[in-house]
């Protein structure tokens, strides 16, 4: 078929027929997951295997044309992501993810151009399979190792790159830093979507292309946005189509309005912007699945206009509108990624924020309603916003809720301001995604691309090159150690400490930039491009050159456990000489067995998070040295930036169970601190105490830091005044972010000991919720662990 004049080849000459004729794709084997694709409406079997090869045709067809080659694999690709409606959806959009395709990032730590090798593995197990085609795997196999944009960004490694990023196994093995594949972070710019609609896009791009050369990047880049605006239209009409023929076949009436409702607005969005509420969020939506983006942007400002639009107008009610959200959360829900899923409402840099401000009341009433993981929700305020909106806050998360997250406008727009050197008009404009790491709303983009075990990084310096676990060297070479003559000082100990981390974060920066040029040399991603300023100004791709503002970001884990043992081996070895240097390494290898004597001395030093000077202070000293160091490393790498992310999923205890014993007391192989919290129950001087503390580091030196706080319900419900004034005090005090997890004394070890009876009980992990009894078991005992007040 033809598609704005570039021949695209196409099994049954089109992208997606709703003849009685055209494919569909057996799902029986579980390829491509459990949930159907939305091709099995169709009542003819497509072989998997020649869906592999139809994807790989198309990418080598268009070698020389990144451009075209990701807009003419992607109609492949949407063949096998697509699933069906089902009969009590509202929307369309449900997706899995294919065992071919190009996605920003995906659930196997790929990113750009993959094939998933161990579904394909798992395929040739489960089905009987031809010669034939047991070579045609092999072939693919063979080809996609070489062109999956992963394996080519880990060949173009330096020799000391591969030296001190030897892996990315962060959860399978011990190490110092580990490298992460994905282009996360992009917050699109869904009020222009919203704004312009398809036909406005299409409308953009096409004046751009007239502008530029025939033929050249940018009119190449141009064509493709148009043939990936092609695909989406196919996606609509098709499930317009379905949406139809299941309303045909079911008898509840309710949900035959619904969907023959939902194909008028499939039919209509491709070819007008969106003119009610209903139909924002659909375009919303499907957009972002397409895109393969995972989280949602400030949707109170994106669709606040079109839902008080409708209820002014009477043509929904406050009712109506919160069944439309409830729709979505179920959508989003079904996606399943708890790390992001993010919905930021409220803040400063809204366009109508009386509107969007009514539209944030219901989302909170819906996330409310629903108490599910996700969609994990955000609330910016400032001290000029309607008040009802943290009132409402307060209000949800009382009741169990860990959403909204809280962030503190007053505090993060002049922290963003001068961390990423920008100027107030545009920090307003900060967004959380992921975890909780921070970019600009449609303008930039900070992928965490990389890992940092700071307590590791103490562990290896002690052991003097040695990583204590598997016995190998690791990290700086062993030969710069000799400078610091056995470490008879401490100030010598903490300058190799802070040496060995340097030295790590110069190679993880280079990583990430690396990463991006890779991104950008391989294809221009061209549905986040579309909705990033100034992608189509600039008329290039959002990694080549298109967007904004490019950063980085590392996480960093430890921070904590390792500011609280270096203050144990201040006070022990060096200031008391209670304990050599040599006898405490040897303790630690010994994971304290046998030393239960020197263990209780190291566990009763000072530890952050009690509002104690000396432990406060050295958690200040780690913080600023890797923040200011990472700070410093755009100028290396030619990034806008590249700054820390202080954020915790549950790697905290993954990576922890990796990592050998530690002097603040911490048995080998337990879990590390959350975040910016404190040591889990290390906080033992009160709520007062562990607040104080927690606002002492710097926030305008990295990109974000989640503060994990577990309280009771008695102190919402019994207390709540109380608690008002104690949080006022701490965002006055510079408190930039809280994320709550509220219980009843004694639910969590209910809930380990008859999880049965606790299936809604959920708990803010650090970065991510989960239903605390869906949780592994040493994960439990972290958060278990946290002090309750």
């Amino acid at each position: 078929m033809k598609q704005n004049n570039i021949e695209i080849k196409s099994k049954n000459n089109t992208l997606f027929s709703t003849d009685s004729e055209s494919h569909s794709y057996k799902n029986s084997a579980g390829l491509f997951g459990p949930k159907g694709m939305l091709y099995s409406i169709r009542e003819t079997d497509y072989n998997p295997i020649a869906l592999l090869k139809e994807f790989t045709d198309t990418y080598k067809n268009y070698s020389n044309n990144k451009y075209l080659r990701e807009a003419t694999c992607y109609t492949v690709q949407l063949k096998s992501m697509m699933c069906n409606i089902e009969e009590t959806d509202l929307f369309a959009g449900r997706t899995q993810q294919p065992m071919i395709g190009f996605l920003p990032q995906s659930d196997e730590g790929y990113m750009g151009y993959y094939l998933h090798i161990n579904a394909l593995v798992n395929f040739q197990k489960e089905n009987p399979i031809t010669a034939e085609t047991k070579k045609t795997i092999d072939e693919l196999i063979k080809f996609w190792n070489d062109e999956n944009t992963v394996n080519k960004i880990k060949q173009a490694f330096t020799p000391q790159m591969k030296k001190a990023l030897p892996s990315d196994l962060y959860f399978a093995q011990p190490g110092i830093a580990f490298t992460l594949w994905r282009m996360s972070g992009v917050q699109m710019d869904y009020r222009k979507l919203i704004r312009l609609g398809i036909p406005g896009l299409r409308k953009e791009i096409a004046e751009r292309q007239k502008s530029v050369h025939d033929k050249s990047n940018e009119w190449n880049l141009f064509q493709a946005m148009q043939i990936a605006l092609d695909s989406f239209t196919d996606v609509c009409l098709l499930y317009a189509d379905q949406a139809l023929q299941l309303a045909q076949r079911i008898d509840n009436t309710k949900s035959q309005k619904d969907l023959s409702e939902l194909a008028c607005i499939l039919k209509k969005l491709p070819f007008s912007k969106p003119e009610c509420f209903r139909e924002g969020i659909q375009l919303i939506f499907l957009y972002t699945v397409l895109d393969g983006a995972r989280n949602y942007g400030r949707m109170d400002d994106a669709l606040g206009d079109l839902y008080c639009h409708d209820i002014d107008n009477n043509l929904i009610t406050d009712e109506e509108g919160i069944r439309l959200l409830r729709g979505l959360w179920e959508l989003i829900i079904d996606r399943g990624y708890r790390y992001d899923s993010r919905i930021i409402i409220g803040g400063l840099g809204r366009c109508n924020e009386i509107n969007a401000d009514r539209l944030a009341l219901s989302i909170m009433e819906t996330t409310r309603q629903v108490k599910d993981i996700v969609p994990q929700l955000a609330l910016r305020f400032h001290k000029q916003q309607n008040p009802e909106l943290y009132k409402k806050a307060l209000d949800v998360i009382g009741e169990g809720n860990p959403f909204p997250m809280l962030y503190n406008d007053n505090v993060n727009v002049t922290s963003v301001q001068k961390a990423f050197n920008l100027p107030y008009d545009e920090a307003v404009h900060i967004i959380q995604f992921g975890c909780g790491e921070y970019v600009l709303n449609h303008r930039s983009v900070g992928t965490p691309s990389g890992v940092i075990n700071l307590l590791a990084a103490l562990n290896v310096t002690l052991h003097k090159g040695i990583e204590p676990i598997s016995g190998k060297p690791i990290g700086m070479p062993i030969e710069q150690y000799k400078k610091y003559d056995d470490f008879d000082t401490f100030d010598k100990l903490l300058e190799a400490y802070k040496e060995q981390v340097e030295y790590h974060v110069i190679y993880l920066a280079q990583h990430e930039k690396l990463e991006y040029d890779y991104a950008g040399n391989e294809a221009p991603f061209l549905y986040s491009s579309m909705l990033m300023d100034d992608c189509i100004k600039n008329g290039q791709g959002i990694y080549e050159g298109g967007v904004r503002y490019l950063g980085g970001t590392l996480e960093s884990y430890g921070n904590s456990n390792t500011s609280d043992s270096l203050v144990a081996i201040k006070q022990l070895v060096y200031d008391e000489k209670k304990i050599s240097l040599s006898q405490l390494v040897n303790i630690l290898d010994n994971n304290f067995q046998g030393y239960e004597k020197e263990r209780k001395l190291l566990l009763h030093c000072p530890k952050y998070g009690n509002d104690n000077k000396i432990a406060d202070e050295m958690l200040i000293d780690i913080h600023n040295h890797l923040c200011n160091f990472a700070k410093e490393q755009n100028k290396a790498t030619d990034l806008h930036s590249y700054l820390i992310v202080i954020i915790n999923n549950d790697a905290n205890t993954v990576i922890g169970e990796h990592t050998s014993a530690s002097a603040d007391g911490r048995k080998a192989f337990t879990y590390m601190n959350p975040g910016n919290a404190p040591v889990s129950g290390a906080d033992k001087n009160g709520v007062t105490a562990f607040l104080n503390s927690i606002v002492k580091p710097a926030t305008d030196i990295h990109a974000g830091a989640v503060q994990n706080m577990k309280f009771s319900k008695e102190i919402f419900t019994d207390y709540r005044d109380k608690l008002e004034i104690l949080l006022f005090t701490y965002w006055q005090k510079g408190g930039a972010q809280a994320m709550f997890t509220v219980v009843g004394r004694g639910d969590l070890e209910a809930a380990m000991e008859h999880p049965e009876f606790y299936q809604n009980l959920i708990v803010r992990v650090g970065g991510f919720s989960e239903r605390f009894v869906n949780l592994p078991r040493h994960t439990q005992l972290e958060i278990l662990s946290r002090t309750l007040y």
